[in-house]
């Protein structure tokens, strides 16, 4: 007896493996009544019900909606929205005297997934076509005689135009490149950083300042898109003549990066990090993605992006990967 029981055990160690919840049934002879045999480690945690309790109770004391039970009498696939959750739900019907099963599928976070991509795709349509119609203008201008001092602003503007394609087109390639992590200073990705941002930095005469570059894994391409789209975030919003101040601090095997400004204090911050979104008092022109794909990136190598109020101050703070020691 114990070895079969053993075998038992063994047997269903699988299903408490599996991502999906599973509630197996059988169909009571008479009364014709749904019956709860087994249910898996994730259909406890769905519907509160452990095994010990589940088993032999009626379907619907252990699901709790009728819709459920309906479905597992006829079989099929359904969503429902549960909790704030989206569940695919799927049963196979059992005949009398045989065992069925309810399978449900947490369809959450592919269902943001989809929603992010969309408005993803949605702002980048809008972002292309405001320059693509401002070169236009600027080329069919040009096609006509006109004062040199004149075409020379329209060249003016199709450049500017230009440099906006050319950032959106970074915005949307550096996601999908392959990585090429390798162990650097941070003192490597901050003198970058500091070289490509001189202008606008001096534009908004403000003070870049940056804290101990200590060794990290990451990749480099990736790491200075992160550190540019946060301190032009902090040019945007930050007051002119503010320092921003980029700190570094040590956590274990991460390094927490933190890029400071004077701007005013943020009253929701969840938001920020999505594809379509941009603060309050946002200025000049910006396609709302330079947070999300700031966690694009950082989350691709398995560190945190939040945000925080440090003091008068606002926090943008990210974790990556350590090196292993500090690169002075």
């Amino acid at each position: 007896m114990r070895e079969k029981t053993v075998r038992a055990s063994c047997g269903d160690a699988w299903m408490d493996a599996l991502p999906q919840a599973v509630l197996l049934f059988c169909r009571e002879r008479e009364p014709a009544a749904l019956t709860v045999t087994r249910v898996n480690g994730e259909a406890v945690r769905l519907w509160g019900v452990p095994q010990d309790r589940a088993a032999g109770r009626p379907l619907l004391e252990v699901v709790r909606r009728h819709t459920l039970e309906a479905l597992a009498e006829r079989g099929g696939e359904l969503e429902l929205e549960m909790g704030g959750r989206t569940l695919r739900c799927t049963a196979v019907p059992a005949a009398p005297g045989e065992v069925g099963a309810l399978i449900v599928e947490d369809l959450s976070a592919h269902r943001r997934r989809e929603a992010e991509l969309r408005e993803a795709t949605a702002v980048l349509s809008h972002e292309f076509r405001t320059p693509v119609t401002g070169l236009r203008g600027v080329l069919e201008a040009l096609e006509y005689e006109m004062p040199p001092e004149l075409a020379q602003n329209f060249v003016r503007q199709g450049l500017q135009e230009v440099e906006r394609l050319a950032r959106l087109v970074e915005d949307l390639a550096v996601g999908f490149r392959p990585t090429r992590a390798r162990t650097l200073p941070l003192a490597e990705a901050f003198a970058r950083a500091e070289r490509l941002l001189a202008p606008e930095v001096a534009a908004r005469r403000s003070t870049l300042t940056f804290g101990a570059g200590h060794l990290v894994r990451a990749d480099p391409d990736k790491l200075l898109q992160v550190l540019l789209n946060l301190i032009e975030n902090a040019l945007k919003y930050g007051p002119a003549e503010k320092p921003i101040e980029v700190l570094t601090t040590p956590r274990g095997p991460w390094v927490e990066v933190a890029v400071l400004d004077y701007g005013a204090p943020l009253a929701e911050t969840e938001s920020l990090f999505r594809a379509h979104t941009r603060g309050p008092g946002a200025s000049g022109q910006g396609s709302g993605m330079g947070l999300y794909i700031v966690r694009s990136i950082v989350q691709g190598w398995g560190g945190q992006v939040w945000t925080e109020r440090r003091g008068e101050r606002n926090a943008f703070c990210f974790t990556l990967p350590s090196g292993g020691g500090s690169g002075g």
